[in-house]
């Protein structure tokens, strides 16, 4: 084959390929809107009026001022789960905890060290999903008291008695307020944003200070997690996360941080940085975590369930698509594929073999808005 010939023959090729690339993409919107139109037609059958809400807006595109769209905020308003979990919120901005968890929690150091904190932080995410306001009820309480735990270095303390500080929560509870429309200029939310910045690591990740990192060292490895922790508190450890470089971070901690962080804006500086955490967790999506210490399991990547905090692949997917990823970065393909084959015939997505008709509705609506954006993208 003569050199132009070649030449010839391989810009056929790379035109055949690009073909292909362009019509695969086509074929997944295809499939992706396909499923969202048989989804949106059977969950909107039986949707409760919270659930419909989410699946009109941000699902099938209507906009919040469509009269139908305020005639089910008005029926959201009266959904039992809803005016339980309201009338249940004392004025203090807590919620009741059972008599054995509160004994646990009375005897240790008090909140937010136990379930207090916990059940406030699912509490809300709850009322958010209810199309609750921060000025109903006392939900701005429940805001301010979780607030009030902040220390000095900017994060909320607990929920674990070790003291020791937890990425993933802060993460999780920077969301909440995000999503109750707590103003970023808030020099408290401020201040949370800066210290998970602080504690990014060199990976793009984050991890849980001390459990893993300075606990692989071997002067220490060997301790028994009680014994350490002890050590820990009397503060007989001092800790640089600089000098842990060669230990990866955890994905788990790391979409816990995101949760919150992908709320800021495009065009904050930082934002960069944030981006590589999404990498680091993109980079190990359907990968066994790197410790042991937190949903070590690949299998924790097709979990399906609603709520969600630890470890589920489609609330990742939250983050990262709201921080940019989507079409472009090939890696997104594959687990918006497995979201798409996790489809039941009926369009529903379960978390259980036996259905549970609200909690299947939630997660069905939950993944559908992530598939409606990744299309859009496409």
């Amino acid at each position: 084959m003569t050199g132009i010939a070649l030449e010839f023959e391989m810009n056929r090729l790379e035109t055949i390929i690009s073909l292909l690339v362009i019509d695969g993409g086509g074929m997944l919107r295809r499939e992706i809107n396909t499923a969202i139109e048989h989804s949106c037609g059977r969950l909107d059958k039986i949707a409760a009026p919270p659930v419909k809400y989410w699946l009109q807006v941000y699902v099938q595109g209507m906009d919040v001022e469509d009269a139908r769209v305020q005639r089910t905020l008005d029926e959201a308003k009266s959904f039992p789960p809803r005016v339980k979990l309201l009338r249940a919120l004392r004025e203090d901005g807590t919620w009741p905890i059972s008599k054995h968890r509160q004994t646990a929690e009375d005897s240790g150091p008090g909140p937010p060290f136990g379930w207090t904190f916990i059940t406030m932080v699912r509490n809300l995410y709850l009322l958010h999903d209810y199309c609750v306001l921060s000025d109903e009820g006392y939900v701005n309480n429940a805001l301010d008291k979780i607030l009030s735990w902040q220390n000095d270095e900017g994060y909320i303390e607990g929920p674990s008695t070790d003291m020791i500080p937890s990425s993933f929560y802060n993460g999780v509870a920077l969301s909440t307020f995000m999503k109750f429309g707590v103003s970023r200029k808030d020099s408290r939310i401020a201040k949370l944003i800066d210290w998970l910045m602080r504690m990014q690591r060199h990976d793009g990740g984050w991890n849980m200070p001390y459990v893993q990192d300075v606990k692989y060292l071997p002067q220490y490895r060997h301790l028994k997690m009680d014994e350490f922790i002890d050590l820990v508190k009397r503060g007989d450890i001092p800790y640089d996360r600089r000098a842990f470089r060669n230990i990866p971070s955890c994905y788990w901690s790391t979409v816990g941080a995101l949760t919150g962080l992908a709320w800021i804006p495009p065009t904050d500086p930082r934002i960069k940085n944030i981006v590589r955490g999404g990498d680091f967790v993109l980079d190990g999506f359907f990968k066994k975590n790197n410790h042991s210490s937190f949903c070590r399991s690949e299998k924790h990547w097709t979990t399906l369930k609603y709520p969600t905090y630890f470890g589920s692949g489609y609330w990742a997917l939250h983050s990262l698509f709201n921080l940019g990823f989507g079409p472009k970065d090939r890696r997104t393909e594959k687990p918006v594929r497995w979201l798409l084959q996790a489809r039941a015939k009926d369009g529903f997505w379960y978390h259980k073999e036996r259905p549970h008709k609200l909690q299947d509705q939630w997660l069905t609506v939950s993944i559908l808005m992530i598939l409606r954006k990744y299309s859009n993208l496409l």
